[in-house]
C-alpha cells in the first residue's frame, strides 16, 4: 500500500502547524516509511529523538521505541498512533520477574537490549542496540560478570563473537525466532548464488548459516555495497522496501515464517497506518506518559549507550 497524496498533504499541514516530526522504523509498512521525516533502526531513531527541534514526535514504531523517545526528550509530547503496537520481545521480560532474576547475580552488571520496557531500562547499567551491542559489551573489563536481557539469541551471538559468558534472560522476538533452518536450506538450494543475510535476533543455527549478520541498518548497507544481485533476507519484511529503494535492480527474497506467504511480518509493527498517523496528529494521541522518577532512572543507561556510540 502506498501513500494517498491528499492524506499526505493533510499530515504535512498538521506537522507544520504543530511543529511535529514523524519517526519511522524500517519495519513499518511502505506508506509510513514514505511519510516519515526520518527512517532508521533503533539506534538512529534514539539519536534523532534527542536531537530535534520539534514539539511533538509521532513515533511510528512500537511501544518501547516511543518510550525511549520520551525518556530522551521528556519535555516533548511523544505520540504512538496505536497503543496495540507492542513487542513480543519486550513482553517476554516482565519487570518484576527480571528484578528477581537480577538479584540472583549481585556482582553482575546488566546490559539490556533497547527492545525492552522503560522499567527494564531503569534496572539496567547500560542499554545496547543490535548495531552497537558488541562494542557495548567490549566496553566492560573482561573480568566483569554480565547479564544480558531480554533477547537470548542476540545475547548468545554476542557471547560467541566476544568470547564472553554473559548470563542470558530467556526472551526472544517471535518474528525472528520463528524462522527455521529448513526454510533457509530450501531457499539456498533454489537461489544458489544468493547470500543469506540475517538479523542477530535469529536463532544461532540460522546465524551460523548466514553470510552476513547485522542490524537492520547494517543489512541495508550490505545490500547496497555488495556486488551480488540477489539476497536471502532473514528479518522482518519491512526492510525490503528500503532495500528496493536503494538497489532497485537487485532482488530480495524474504525468509518466510509461514509457508503460506512469502513474508515475515511483525503484527505489532504493521498496526500503524497513515489513517492512524493522521488521527494521532489531529487528536494528539496516544500520548506516552512516564513517571518522572522512572524517566530519570531509565535515562542514565540510555545516555551511557549514546555516549559510547558517538
Amino acid at each position: 500500500m502506498y501513500l494517498n497524496k491528499k492524506k499526505a498533504k493533510k499530515i504535512h499541514e498538521l506537522k507544520k502547524e504543530k511543529n511535529a516530526i514523524i519517526l519511522a522504523h524500517f519495519y513499518m509498512i511502505p506508506e509510513i516509511q514514505d511519510l516519515a521525516d526520518y527512517i532508521g533502526d533503533s539506534l538512529e531513531l534514539a539519536k534523532i529523538s534527542q536531537k530535534n527541534d520539534a514539539d511533538i514526535i509521532v513515533f511510528c514504531g512500537v511501544h518501547f521505541m516511543a518510550e525511549t523517545a520520551k525518556i530522551l526528550s521528556p519535555e516533548k509530547k511523544v505520540l504512538l498512533p496505536d497503543l496495540e503496537a507492542g513487542c513480543s520481545l519486550a513482553d517476554s521480560c516482565p519487570p518484576g520477574d527480571f528484578k528477581k532474576f537480577k538479584e540472583k547475580y549481585p556482582d553482575h552488571k546488566v546490559i539490556s537490549y533497547i527492545n525492552c520496557s522503560a522499567e527494564i531500562k531503569a534496572l539496567s547499567d547500560i542499554i545496547c542496540t543490535s548495531s552497537n551491542a558488541v562494542d557495548i559489551v567490549n566496553s566492560f573489563d573482561k573480568d566483569q560478570k554480565l547479564i544480558f536481557a531480554p533477547d537470548k539469541n542476540l545475547g548468545g551471538y554476542i557471547n560467541n563473537i566476544t568470547g564472553r559468558d554473559m548470563i542470558l534472560w530467556d526472551g526472544t522476538c517471535e518474528v525472528h525466532d520463528l524462522l527455521t533452518v529448513e526454510t533457509i536450506l530450501k531457499l539456498k538450494n533454489k537461489y544458489k548464488d544468493a547470500p543469506v543475510i540475517a538479523h542477530p535476533e535469529c536463532k544461532a543455527q540460522i546465524l551460523a548459516m548466514a553470510d552476513f549478520v547485522g542490524s537492520t541498518s547494517k543489512l541495508l548497507k550490505y545490500t547496497q555495497e555488495s556486488e551480488k544481485n540477489m539476497f536471502i533476507v532473514a528479518t522482518e519484511t519491512g526492510i525490503i522496501h528500503q532495500m528496493k529503494k536503494y538497489s532497485p535492480h537487485k532482488e530480495f527474497i524474504i525468509v518466510p515464517s509461514d509457508e503460506n506467504c512469502m513474508c515475515n511480518d511483525c503484527p505489532y509493527m504493521k498496526e500503524i497506518t497513515s489513517d492512524k498517523v493522521l488521527k494521532s496528529l489531529e487528536e494528539e494521541k496516544y500520548n506516552i506518559e512516564l513517571d518522572d522518577e522512572l524517566i530519570k532512572k531509565a535515562y542514565m543507561p540510555v545516555k551511557k549507550m549514546l555516549d559510547l556510540s558517538k
